[in-house]
């Protein structure tokens, strides 16, 4: 059992205002991570903010330099209590992406937290500084309480995640046993909603396809010319339509998973998405029809266009431009090869006429899943279940990317992730805002997680 007195605690650590008063101090660190001047309040925030964090949690310290010159630094916080104990490895990150100064509602400025009734607004309230303080509070009040953790505590935060994580994958594999633990417990990304506690056990990945026809440097009158030159925009499109239909269909067999696993389908049944304040609606004739609108968003692939020109589209000329561009995104679960997507799509592309259009394809972050019967995910959603008044939905995967192969993959680890945030919490977007019931009641869900955890241990010896 959770003692009903530490879920108490950390109910009142919100209510009183104390966990917004903490979260206003690190928001006010303006760590974006693509910008020079981030770079210096990166640092600052390791040394400033979460290494005291973690020697106040009684572990050892260290930050180490990036291999990769377009990476910021890690730091990794260690606690060994007893070497007998289930060690826990957590994941946070300290970027940010642009502050968009000046576009924020009310005037706000995005590194001042703002309260505005329940919403919470500040870059990196919600992405990430939020949700890993929340997981950082929970282990100290935790802490507090009992005396001792009851296992063994390792938190990895890394400075690139909003840049795609350059280096991580080097720094992981270099520091396996520095990192190696029985369980990762992380947050970051949004709940299934705002109202359902949610438990993800992995993330798609996503490849960008850029697709190029370039067919001569100059324009040419489309009177004088039309009919006889073939027009790289039109062409686009076609070549855009073989690859995904106007309705949202992939159109290549190898841009696809080979199936939908029956333990997928059955954590996914019964899962509704969207129809909330806020969210826009779905297009129920779109992608997949065969598919449930959970399915396609947590456990399938698409393909989406992300930008199309040709020319100025805004001050168009009589003419037939030299060239076309567009770039498309591949969003994909684990199990599906992409090692040779572009030569795929090269090869589609050619088979339907289009052999000019040039492919180029760069992956970001790789597709990876914990399996839902994985005994680690049934023993958290017991515990979870046992302190939420509403039931906990597991997604095998969520829609965004996170590194979460790094652990998975290179660690061997099964990863649970308790997002603390919601589908409309305008992340990368002015007004990015935390909600505060999903904080109070994200404290409480992480406290009880890592009680269970401690009492596993114990359980254990």
């Amino acid at each position: 059992m959770i003692p009903a007195e530490l879920v108490s605690k950390a109910h009142e650590h919100v209510d009183s205002g104390a966990f917004f008063a903490e979260l206003a101090d690190l928001v006010r660190y303006p760590t974006v991570s693509d910008h020079p001047s981030g770079r210096v309040a990166i640092k600052a925030y390791l040394d400033e903010v979460l290494s005291p964090a973690l020697t106040a949690l009684g572990c050892s310290v260290e930050t180490y330099p990036n291999s990769d010159p377009d990476g910021g630094p890690f730091l990794i916080g260690t606690r060994v209590e007893r070497p007998e104990l289930p060690t826990l490895l957590c994941y946070g990150h300290a970027d940010v992406v642009d502050g968009h100064e000046g576009r924020w509602s009310e005037g706000r400025d995005p590194w001042t937290l703002t309260a505005d009734g329940e919403r919470w607004y500040g870059r990196g309230s919600a992405d990430n500084k939020g949700q890993h303080l929340i997981n950082l509070t929970a282990l100290r009040l935790l802490l507090a309480e009992t005396g001792s953790l009851g296992f063994n505590l390792k938190f990895l935060f890394e400075t690139g995640e909003e840049i795609g994580s350059p280096g991580l994958d080097e720094f992981v594999a270099a520091h396996r046993e520095a990192l190696s633990a029985d369980v990762l417990i992380a947050s970051d990304g949004p709940r299934l909603d705002a109202a359902t506690p949610t438990l993800f056990l992995g993330a798609r990945g996503s490849v960008r396809i850029a697709l190029d026809v370039d067919l001569r440097p100059d324009a040419y009158h489309s009177g004088n010319w039309g009919g006889v030159l073939r027009n790289p925009a039109t062409t686009l499109a076609g070549a855009i339509a073989c690859l995904v239909d106007g309705h949202g269909r992939v159109r290549v067999p190898a841009l696809l998973p080979p199936e939908l696993p029956d333990s997928v389908r059955e954590a996914l049944a019964g899962l509704e998405i969207g129809n909330k304040p806020g969210d826009p609606a779905l297009d129920a004739d779109w992608g997949d029809t065969g598919l449930t609108a959970a399915e396609r968003l947590y456990g399938w692939n698409t393909l989406e266009v992300l930008s199309l020109g040709a020319a100025d589209i805004d001050r168009p000329v009589n003419a037939i431009p030299g060239r076309a561009r567009a770039m498309l995104q591949l969003r994909y679960v684990a199990g599906t090869d992409v090692d040779g997507v572009g030569e795929a799509i090269t090869k589609h592309l050619a088979g339907h006429g289009f052999p000019m259009v040039d492919v180029t394809a760069e992956g970001s972050f790789l597709a990876s899943r914990t399996p839902v019967d994985d005994p680690w995910v049934t023993w958290a959603k017991g515990v979870l279940d046992e302190v939420s008044d509403r039931p906990v939905a597991i997604l095998p995967s969520f829609g965004g990317g996170l590194p979460n192969h790094v652990f998975t993959d290179l660690l061997g680890l099964p990863t649970l992730w308790l997002p603390h945030s919601y589908p409309g919490c305008l992340q990368h977007a002015p007004d990015e805002h935390l909600l505060a019931p999903i904080a109070r009641e994200g404290l409480a869900l992480a406290v009880a997680l890592f009680h269970a955890l401690g009492r596993r241990g114990e359980a254990a010896r």
